[in-house]
C-alpha cells in the first residue's frame, strides 16, 4: 500500500512554522534563534505587502520582480522529466515511519555508495543520534527555525496562482479556500502583462507537475504518493517568501555536511538542487530559494556556534555517523568516497538557464560552481557594489569540521576571501546582520588555505579538497636537474616531526621522504628516477593521509639522462630516499 504526506496537514505546517513537534530549551541556542523577518529584510526594496497577510501589496521594484518570474516560468518549463519526479521527492515530508523528508534526499550528496548506507542506518536505528539532529520533522538543527512569521509578513503569491480573480481551479483544488476572487496575484498582474512569460492577463506561464507515487524505495521500503499540494489551502495561502521546504533542505542539507565535511560541496550542492526543485514545481520563486538557503545558514551557524549544544549533540553525531559509515564501507572514510560515483545532477537536459548555465554536476568543481551560480540565479545588482566582505558573526563556526586547526579569525578570514560580490537582492552587507547572502559555503568548504608565519590565511583556491597548507618547498641548487641526478630540496612551514613523501609528478612517483625537524623545516636530497621523461615537472610534499602539505608544488624542468640507474641521498635536517624502480600512488581524498 502506498504511504505519504497528508498534504494539508503538512502544507499548513508549513505556513505556521517549522517544526511539527517542539523541542524543550535544553541548550542556549533553543530559545536564541534567529530573526528570519530581520534577515530577510531585503525583500522588502522590491514588495511591499499589505500588511493582512491576504497576498497583496505593492510592486516596489518591477525590474526584479519580472526577472524573478522570468527565472522562475523558464526553470519549471524546462526541468526534464526525471528532475520533475525528483522534485516531488524533495517536497516530501515525512509524517509516518515509512515516509521520508527532505533530510533523506540530501543524502544524495554523500554519493552512490554512502548514501545508501546513511539512509539505512537512519531506517534501522543505528543511527539515533544523526536520526534526532537532522529529521526534517522534529530534529534539532533538521527542523530547528520556523519560517512562518516571515511568510506572513512579506505575504507574497506563489508563481501558479492566478493573477485573475475570475479564473477557475482545477476541480481536485480546495474550491472555498483557493478561490481565486480572494486567493490571487491580481497585484502582480500589471508588472506582468506584456510579458513574455506571462499570458495576456497577466497570469504567468507555469504547468502543474501532476501527482506521482514513488515506487523507487530509495528513500523508503514503501511506495510513497507525492503531491505538490497546489490545491490544499495550507500551500494556496501561505506565502512565498521565504520558502519553508528551501529552509528545511539547507537545515538538513548544512547539518549533514558538517557531519561529513569531507563531502560537503556535494551536499550542498544537492540542498541547492532541494530548493531549485521548489521552482521546477512552480511553487517558488528564485528570491524565495535565496532567503531559504540564508535562514538555514543563520540556523546551523546557531547551533554550532552554541558550545554546549556543539559539544552533547553535533559532535556525538558526527563521530557516530563517521563510525557507521567506516564500519558499514569497510574502510577509511577517504578511501570509500574514492571509490564510490559522486553526486550528479542534469536539471534541464543540457539547455541553459536565461543568464546562466545547464547547471550540470558531474564532479566536486562543477558541484561548485553549480553552487554559487544559485546563490543569486544572475540576477541584475540592486544594490552597491565593491563593498567590502560581511561576514555574519557566528558564521566562522560552520567550518568547524572543515577546518579545526584554523582560528575563527582565520575561518572568517576565508569565508571573507570566498563569498560573492555585493549588491544582489537581499544583500545586507554591511548592516548588523552581516550578509549571508553572499557566504559561499560550498566555495568555503572546498578551499586550500595558506597558513603565513603571521597567522594570516590566503585561499589559494576552491573547488578540490579542504585542506590548510603553509608549505613552501625550494630547490637550493636549482630547479633544472637531469633525470639520475641528485635534486636538494629545503622546506619550510611544515608540520614538527612529520613524515613527507616526495611525489614527482606528471605521473606520481614517490622518490623518497624527508622529515621535518622541530621547527617544521625539511632539508635533503632525491633522486630524479633515470627514466623520467625530460620536460616540465612538479615535486610535491605529501603528508600520512595522502595530502599535500604545500601551497603549491615545486616546479621543475628535467633534462635526459645518459645512463639510467637511480642513487640514495642524505638531507642534513631530513632526509632523501630514492626508489629506483618509480612506484606510481594514488593518492587518497581527504579534508583537513
Amino acid at each position: 500500500m502506498a504511504t505519504g504526506v497528508t498534504v494539508a496537514a503538512i502544507a499548513t505546517s508549513l505556513v505556521i512554522g517549522n517544526p511539527l513537534v517542539a523541542n524543550a530549551a535544553t541548550y542556549p541556542s533553543d530559545s536564541a534563534k534567529p530573526d528570519l523577518v530581520s534577515l530577510l529584510s531585503g525583500y522588502d526594496s522590491f514588495w511591499k505587502s499589505s500588511g493582512t497577510n491576504d497576498l497583496h501589496g505593492t510592486v516596489v521594484s518591477g525590474a526584479t520582480l519580472a526577472q524573478n518570474d522570468q527565472l522562475t516560468s523558464w526553470i519549471n518549463q524546462n526541468a526534464t522529466k526525471a528532475q520533475q519526479f525528483t522534485a516531488l521527492q524533495d517536497s516530501e515530508y515525512k509524517n509516518t515511519p515509512t515516509g521520508y523528508d527532505q533530510s533523506s534526499t540530501v543524502g544524495q550528496g554523500l554519493g552512490d555508495a554512502l548514501e545508501k548506507l546513511y539512509l539505512q542506518g537512519r531506517q534501522n536505528g543505528d543511527l539515533p543520534l544523526t536520526e534526532a539532529l537532522i529529521n526534517s520533522n522534529t530534529g534539532t538543527t533538521g527542523a530547528y527555525v520556523s519560517t512562518g512569521t516571515a511568510k506572513a509578513h512579506f505575504s507574497y503569491p506563489r508563481p501558479y496562482l492566478p493573477t485573475d480573480a475570475s479564473a477557475t481551479l482545477p476541480a481536485g483544488d480546495d474550491q472555498v479556500n483557493c478561490a481565486p476572487a480572494k486567493v490571487n496575484a491580481s497585484s502582480l498582474a500589471a508588472n506582468r502583462t506584456g510579458k513574455a512569460w506571462a499570458d495576456a492577463k497577466g497570469n504567468l506561464t507555469i504547468t502543474r507537475v501532476p501527482v506521482q507515487t514513488d515506487t523507487t524505495h530509495e528513500f523508503s521500503p514503501s511506495d510513497v504518493v507525492l503531491d505538490p499540494g497546489y490545491g490544499t489551502q495550507g500551500i494556496c495561502t501561505g506565502g512565498s517568501y521565504p520558502s519553508g521546504h528551501t529552509t528545511t533542505a539547507y537545515q538538513a542539507g548544512i547539518t549533514l555536511a558538517t557531519l561529513v565535511p569531507e563531502l560537503a560541496p556535494e551536499i550542498l550542492a544537492r540542498a541547492s538542487e532541494n530548493g531549485n526543485d521548489r521552482i521546477v514545481l512552480g511553487v517558488h520563486y528564485p528570491l524565495d530559494i535565496m532567503g531559504g538557503r540564508m535562514d538555514g545558514e543563520a540556523a546551523l551557524a546557531a547551533r554550532w556556534s552554541d558550545t554546549a549544544f556543539r559539544t552533547d549533540v553535533l559532535e556525538p553525531a558526527r563521530a557516530e555517523l563517521t563510525a557507521y559509515l567506516e564500519a558499514k564501507c569497510g574502510n577509511t572514510l577517504a578511501k570509500c568516497i574514492a571509490a564510490e560515483k559522486p553526486y550528479q545532477n542534469d536539471p534541464y537536459g543540457g539547455k541553459a538557464i536565461p543568464g546562466g548555465t545547464s547547471q550540470i554536476v558531474t564532479d566536486r568543481a562543477s558541484a561548485v560552481k553549480v553552487y554559487n551560480e544559485r546563490m543569486d540565479y544572475g540576477f541584475a545588482k540592486t544594490g552597491t557594489t565593491g563593498l567590502a566582505p560581511s561576514v555574519p558573526t557566528g558564521a566562522e563556526n560552520l567550518l568547524l569540521s572543515t577546518f579545526p586547526t584554523l582560528t575563527d579569525a582565520q575561518r572568517t578570514a576565508v569565508l571573507a576571501q570566498t563569498e560573492i560580490a555585493s549588491g544582489d537582492p537581499l544583500d545586507q552587507s554591511g548592516t548588523a546582520n552581516g550578509s549571508w547572502e553572499r557566504i559561499d559555503l560550498a566555495a568555503a568548504t572546498s578551499a586550500t588555505v595558506d597558513v603565513a608565519a603571521d597567522g594570516s590565511v590566503k585561499v589559494v583556491s576552491t573547488g578540490g579538497t579542504a585542506k590548510v597548507v603553509s608549505g613552501v618547498l625550494t630547490a637550493p641548487n636549482g630547479t633544472t636537474v637531469q633525470a639520475g641526478s641528485q635534486l636538494a630540496l629545503a622546506g619550510t612551514g611544515l608540520t614538527a616531526g612529520a613524515t613527507y613523501q616526495v611525489v614527482l609528478h606528471s605521473d606520481p612517483v614517490v622518490v623518497g621522504t624527508l622529515t621535518a625537524d622541530a621547527n617544521g623545516a625539511v632539508t635533503g636530497s632525491v633522486a630524479i628516477p633515470a627514466g623520467t621523461a625530460a620536460g616540465s615537472h612538479t615535486v610535491d610534499l605529501v603528508d600520512a593521509a595522502g595530502a599535500s602539505a604545500l601551497v603549491a608544488p615545486l616546479a621543475i624542468t628535467v633534462t635526459a639522462a645518459p645512463t639510467t640507474g637511480g642513487t640514495t641521498g642524505t638531507g642534513t635536517t631530513g632526509s632523501g630516499t630514492t626508489v629506483t624502480t618509480p612506484t606510481g600512488i594514488h593518492l587518497p581524498v581527504v579534508s583537513g
